[in-house]
């Protein structure tokens, strides 16, 4: 189903099943032979949820058929874990590397089903607040509670959709605007149209002081290019057929909740609003961390950045 301006979903429907495809490939990747993840809690979301499209990635026997239909797929599910698992080692780096040079305020913005504030080593005094839809936060902390584990932080779900003055809402759940914090944006841009992006950063901008940190990925330029795109959506399409076979279900298009739209060049407005920013592409993450890295029509036109906040003046 299309996007609309003000969309809501449950953690099975539209960008809420796109939080379980990730747990899925974060529970495949942590049960591989070398993993370079260890999420305990991302399986525990999978199977709370029931079977879905998810479960192509998730369960070992219908990810077998799959590759059995048409074994171009197993490739592709292989580059989806690998994307994943070069992902969260990214933010996980991140966020540890900022509560080692003293911060103790860490922003979530689109948490989704990611257990980082009940499975990274935070140091005492470290506030995490995660911000998400309410039925989102709702079947995480449900879930993680169901099965005994606690926070390892002082954690403040923010249930507020990201489009609406979650500033507010944060600052409201505590969040201290004076203080520096370390943010992450992790696989959210190409769900929000290129005007909500800028809007988010701007936002973000005001409530961080010198001394901040920001991580995000983002489409990378050729993301736009018409030929890869058009071969995205043939491929896309084709794997589509093969999982509703295998599923015997109905399984949605995930590209119809995508804005494929020219969008600010993150690392130079950083740059240009006295942040000191870095990027990096996932082909180099995935090289970086031993990984195959197939051809550009195979993997995620994606790109990483990091950045600190130098002064208050920009």
């Amino acid at each position: 189903m299309p996007r609309t301006d003000d969309d809501s979903w449950d953690i099975t429907e539209s960008v809420g099943s796109t939080a379980l495809g990730v747990a899925a490939a974060r529970a495949a990747e942590t049960e591989s032979e070398d993993p370079l993840i260890q999420d305990p809690f991302a399986r525990a979301f999978v199977e709370a949820a029931g079977d879905g499209m998810w479960s192509l990635v998730a369960n070992p026997a219908l990810s077998a058929e799959l590759a059995d239909v048409d074994p171009d797929l197993r490739t592709r599910m292989r580059v989806m874990v690998d994307f994943v698992a070069v992902r969260t080692v990214f933010f996980d780096d991140f966020f540890l590397n900022a509560a080692k040079l003293g911060v103790r305020q860490v922003v979530i913005l689109a948490a989704g089903l990611d257990a980082r504030a009940w499975r990274l080593p935070w140091p005492d005094g470290t506030t995490v607040y995660e911000l998400d839809q309410e039925k989102v936060l709702e079947f995480k902390s449900n879930t993680l509670q169901q099965r005994g584990a606690r926070p390892t932080c002082n954690l403040r779900n923010v249930a507020v959709d990201l489009r609406q003055d979650w500033p507010t809402a944060l600052q409201q759940a505590g969040f201290d605007a004076a203080q520096p914090s370390a943010w992450s944006v992790e696989g959210l841009v190409r769900y929000l149209p290129a005007r909500a992006q800028d809007l988010l950063f701007d936002r973000i901008h005001a409530l961080s002081p010198a001394g901040s940190w920001l991580a995000a990925n983002i489409p990378a330029k050729s993301a736009l290019d018409p030929a890869l795109l058009a071969r995205q959506r043939e491929r896309s399409q084709r794997i589509r057929a093969v999982a509703s076979q295998v599923l015997d279900a109905e399984v949605p298009d995930v590209e119809d909740l995508w804005y494929a739209e020219e969008r600010t060049d993150l690392p130079e407005w950083l740059r240009e609003h006295d942040w000191d920013a870095s990027a990096i592409s996932l082909a180099e993450m995935l090289t970086r961390y031993g990984r195959s890295c197939p051809d550009d029509d195979v993997i995620p036109p994606t790109v990483f950045v990091a950045a600190q906040r130098l002064s208050a003046t920009g």
